[in-house]
């Protein structure tokens, strides 16, 4: 997959250079690689902070060249998509789901897999910036319904970094894939660390 920005449209070499200049600014940096692959899923951890997202779009729009190269899908209720406002939506990398059917949230992200040649699906697994004991699986079971690896990615406030870290292919053991992941992410540093949960999967 190509990665070089000078093919790019002029919005996108434009929205790239301004998040250069971002990153510069704050002193942070991208050492993040996606991989050539046409479907994964990809977790942002840990998340314990409104900057957590602006640091990962800004970090995206330079990784992906302004969008170009790339774009990270992500899962939003299917009200959001109604009217206009939807397009909007769709064009920003949304995929609606009707959370009012039953396993919606998997089994359409599985669909959405399916019905695409390519797509790079985003997820943060803690789903919510205060402390929380257990990870939302949705994103492993997503994976593993749709075959797809998923790849690590982190934002460390101690090093100042937006990275990735190691490519996991769900094995359908969820305990033990967990604590490989698990085990990654106990070395980066969250902006509020002690909002940071166990990271542990939900009792069934």
């Amino acid at each position: 997959m190509a990665r070089s920005c000078s093919q790019a449209p002029l919005g996108s070499r434009l929205a790239y250079s301004i998040a250069r200049l971002i990153y510069w600014l704050i002193g942070w940096r991208v050492e993040a690689v996606l991989p050539d692959l046409p479907k994964y899923v990809i977790i942002l951890a840990p998340h314990t902070s409104n900057l957590d997202g602006f640091v990962s779009f800004t970090g995206e729009a330079i990784l992906t060249c302004g969008f170009h190269t790339i774009k990270i899908s992500w899962l939003g209720k299917h009200t959001l998509f109604r009217g206009p406002f939807g397009y909007l939506m769709r064009w920003l990398g949304g995929i609606a789901v009707d959370r009012r059917a039953r396993h919606a949230f998997v089994d359409q992200a599985v669909q959405a897999f399916n019905e695409r040649e390519h797509i790079t699906l985003g997820i943060t697994p803690e789903g919510m910036r205060n402390k929380s004991r257990y990870w939302k699986t949705g994103f492993y079971y997503i994976a593993l319904g749709a075959q797809a690896p998923i790849v690590l990615a982190y934002v460390d406030y101690k090093r100042k970094v937006l990275g990735t870290g190691p490519l996991i292919r769900p094995s359908g053991d969820i305990q033990a894939d967990m604590a490989a992941i698990r085990a990654f992410y106990e070395t980066i540093t969250a902006r509020h660390p002690e909002k940071v949960g166990q990271m542990e999967v939900p009792p069934t």
